[in-house]
């Protein structure tokens, strides 16, 4: 039932979603130049990896600069485009493309970058036990308390520090709690709150995501 809501939401979402990825195609390619898409290499599970698909945000640098967590070190990379992609989440669309593969899922927990897998094997055993998502428990709850420690990082070293010890353990918590109660019906209540953080819905705590 999960993969067959998947392909149906992606399909639907499919029709509004490719116009606004040409119309971002051409703004980004005239404005920050090539390449329009970035591939973030990512964990599926122990053993099994997928290129994460992203409209690029960041100026682009040699590999061996782009290696770890965004903190406040890499803010200066992050165009001025990129920021209110970032900011209305539309940098993630081609992630359609991913769950349509089979890859993700529209809800689940983030994939995580396979360093931190290698770092911190014990706390992931249970996150990659689900397909990831484009949104989860995780994203809605902690990515604003997340992204503001990072902010204040000023090396990747420091980045590092804070991502494996306050952000990680934090994140894995919400999605063994995820996992326990995983339905179709917390999905899509799950993908309502995501979209409360990005306009006005009604409830309260839809209210809460926008505060």
């Amino acid at each position: 039932m999960k993969r067959l809501f998947d392909i149906t939401f992606a399909l639907l979402l499919a029709v509004p979603v490719i116009p606004v990825l040409a119309v971002l195609y051409v703004v980004v390619i005239v404005k920050d130049g090539r390449p329009f898409i970035y591939r973030s290499r990512r964990s599926a599970s122990f053993d099994r990896e997928f290129d994460l698909l992203k409209v690029r945000t960041m100026r682009s640098v040699p590999a061996h600069e782009n290696v770890g967590i965004t903190g406040g070190h890499k803010k200066n990379r992050i165009t001025p485009l990129g920021r209110s992609m970032r900011r209305w989440r539309l940098d993630e669309l081609p992630q359609i493309w991913n769950v349509l593969k089979g890859e993700m899922s529209f809800v689940g927990p983030r994939p995580p970058d396979p360093r931190y897998v290698k770092k911190c094997p014990e706390v992931y055993k249970v996150v990659l036990q689900e397909r990831p998502g484009i949104t989860g428990l995780a994203s809605i709850i902690f990515h604003g308390h997340e992204e503001r420690m990072l902010a204040k990082c000023a090396s990747q070293k420091e980045s590092e520090a804070v991502y494996i010890r306050r952000c990680i353990p934090r994140k894995a918590e919400l999605d063994a709690i995820y996992s326990r109660n995983k339905s179709i019906r917390l999905d899509i209540y799950v993908l309502y709150l995501t979209a409360a953080k990005l306009m006005p819905l009604p409830g309260r705590r839809a209210r809460r995501m926008r505060g």
